[in-house]
């Protein structure tokens, strides 16, 4: 299944006001229950870091987190790295418009090529890991590129079934709901010995999307995007579906996040230099 022409259907249809696309970014912080988890620790590095900061967003997408941290730390410069040039321009653009691109700037990048020396003191990296093959590279660049005690964030779905793939014969590989991985997603000890090994300590891995998340991330995204993939008539019952089912989400992601997991199809990652 794929879910990019999904967002980008729903970006056009938010994108045509500032105020639109304002209002969709605080749509997806209550409804994905991955935003509650990683504004969770960006609150936390803002509490301790009262000062300027550089900060890079690998993997910005549609900007969604750049817009949170440029609101929640008013003396950060961020920059959002992606590899695709039509997200790149459009949040250049929407930044402007809503004047912070005197803070907030968009550019292209292979984050298997890119590198900025003891440039940043937080570096955050949303959904990205699990579509690049040579990770270990990524790990690397991103230790280069961090300052002295840096904090690295990484959220990415585990290998507990975080892709939602399941596997047919041999010659037609792993499929899923999501399509682009490269792999299933991450084991907690994995991705540590891994940072580890690009020199990073204090590595704190906890899994997100037990049961009730798990649960709620079927209510509010995998029905209604299938629903979408099946026809784009579902975009007029949208809003009545999540006005029924909402409420449920929200007690569920609540509950999620207030629970420490043993397992779950998510897993956060913080780390230092």
């Amino acid at each position: 299944m794929q879910y990019d022409p999904i967002k980008r259907s729903l970006g056009k249809v938010f994108n045509q006001t500032p105020a639109l696309r304002i209002f969709f970014y605080r749509l997806l912080d209550l409804l994905l229950l991955r935003a509650w988890y990683i504004r969770r620790e960006l609150r936390r590095v803002a509490r301790q870091n009262q000062k300027e900061m550089q900060v890079l967003d690998a993997g910005s997408g549609f900007g969604q987190y750049v817009y949170y941290m440029s609101s929640l730390g008013k003396q950060w410069t961020i920059k959002g790295v992606d590899v695709k040039e039509e997200q790149i321009a459009d949040c250049n653009q929407f930044f402007e418009k809503i004047k912070r691109h005197n803070r907030v700037v968009f550019e292209y990048a292979d984050l298997t090529k890119f590198v900025n020396t003891e440039a940043y003191d937080l570096i955050l990296s949303v959904d990205v890991m699990e579509h690049i093959l040579e990770d270990e590279l990524v790990f690397a660049n991103f230790y280069q590129s961090m300052k002295k005690d840096a904090t690295l964030i990484i959220s990415t779905p585990s290998d507990m079934g975080g892709s939602d793939t399941h596997h047919h014969h041999e010659d037609e590989g792993v499929h899923g709901f999501i399509d682009e991985h490269v792999r299933d997603g991450y084991n907690a000890e994995d991705i540590r010995k891994k940072l580890t090994k690009a020199g990073f300590r204090n590595i704190r891995t906890s899994y997100t999307y037990g049961k009730a998340g798990n649960i709620s991330w079927r209510l509010s995204m995998k029905f209604p995007i299938k629903a979408l993939n099946t026809t784009k008539l579902f975009f007029i019952a949208l809003p009545f579906y999540y006005l029924v089912t909402y409420p449920i989400a929200f007690v569920l992601n609540w509950i999620d996040i207030s629970t420490r997991h043993s397992k779950g199809t998510g897993l956060m990652v913080v780390a230092q230099k």
